[in-house]
């Protein structure tokens, strides 16, 4: 197993992605869009979600595919993301037809961001459904920038003594000895830590390929401090989380599979973040495959791509945080700027 030649999600053939963000606002989204409609489905393990249309994805729902999955900011707020990025497809006449109706399915998820320094007097109307209308026209296939970029825009986790560090939104990807590719990209926005203890090295260190997030590797001896529980409780209110992705891959797959790889890609979220999928995050992962390959039929094939997809979000973890970048107003630190590597 070794990355894409992107070492990103649209490394994964027959996908889009997308960004808008607002520097004053610090907040985002950011839209992954197939090329056709795609089986997808999702899991919910975190506490407190915040989403849109996930129902629809279960196995035993009508809807067969969707034309994009949604990641945004701005909590509840950022619900309306969706429904900007149906505008744009709606006027290009994508959708799920019901007679002469086109509907276009969009569902999505949000993180909280709006205790970040961010100016979010915005008025009678939050501002995510033009920039979801915003990232849907921008939707690419090809390379982008992680970080402070898009749903991560505005994104935090737990920092070294006591504080906070800036989140971010990271990606990775990997292809498979049979030739099938798998990636994941993720708005990082945790109640707990990507790092260990109180210093830089990253959870998800076993999993690193090269130095795609600083080439540490495990602290040696581990410190005493890695056993402590480090949230943003005394940083930021014990609300204010959430962590949101999705895993993609080229692999034909039915919505049941699509549900089991969403299931198997939360070890991700276990190996990357500590404590995870606790009351106080939303944390969900989207699944979604662009049918490109034929999977196989030995029992082995599932259960590669499972962990592979679980071990490619680890990876897309850590890089959104270590990518993030500083910018005027923030109540928090990057990982760079706080253990002096910037």
């Amino acid at each position: 197993m070794r990355p894409g030649p992107l070492n990103l999600i649209t490394d994964v053939p027959g996908l889009s992605i997308g960004h808008a963000d607002d520097a004053r606002l610090k907040s985002g989204v950011t839209v992954v869009v197939p090329d056709e409609p795609a089986v997808a489905s999702v899991m919910v393990l975190g506490g407190a979600p915040g989403s849109r249309d996930t129902e629809l994805l279960a196995p035993d729902q009508t809807v067969p595919a969707v034309d994009a999955i949604v990641l945004a900011g701005g909590s509840a707020f950022g619900l309306d993301a969706a429904g900007g990025v149906q505008a744009r497809f709606a006027e290009i006449g994508r959708g799920f037809a019901i007679g002469p109706a086109v509907v276009p399915i969009v569902p999505g998820a949000i993180l909280f961001d709006l205790l970040n320094g961010g100016d979010k007097a915005w008025g009678r109307y939050a501002p995510y459904r033009e920039l979801g209308y915003q990232a849907a026209t921008a939707a690419a296939p090809g390379a982008f920038p992680l970080g402070t970029i898009g749903a991560g825009a505005g994104a935090s986790v737990s920092g070294p003594n006591g504080g906070a560090l800036k989140g971010g939104l990271g990606s990775a990807s990997a292809v498979l000895p049979n030739g099938i590719t798998v990636g994941a990209i993720v708005a990082v926005n945790a109640l707990g830590a990507a790092t260990i203890g109180d210093g830089p090295h990253f959870w998800a260190a076993a999993f690193e390929e090269g130095d795609e997030f600083g080439g540490l590797g495990w602290p040696s001896p581990i410190p005493a401090s890695a056993r402590a529980i480090r949230t943003k409780f005394g940083a930021v209110s014990s609300l204010a989380n959430t962590t949101i992705g999705l895993v993609a891959t080229d692999a034909v797959l039915t919505k049941a599979e699509a549900r089991r790889l969403a299931v198997m890609a939360h070890d991700g979220f276990s190996r990357a973040l500590w404590p995870s999928h606790t009351p106080y995050d939303g944390d969900t992962i989207f699944a979604l495959s662009t049918a490109r390959r034929p999977l196989g039929t030995a029992a082995t094939d599932f259960l590669e791509l499972g962990a592979a997809a679980a071990a490619v979000m680890a990876r897309a973890v850590a890089r959104g945080v270590y990518s993030a970048t500083p910018a005027d107003g923030d109540p928090w630190p990057t990982w760079a700027s706080a253990f002096g590597r910037g």
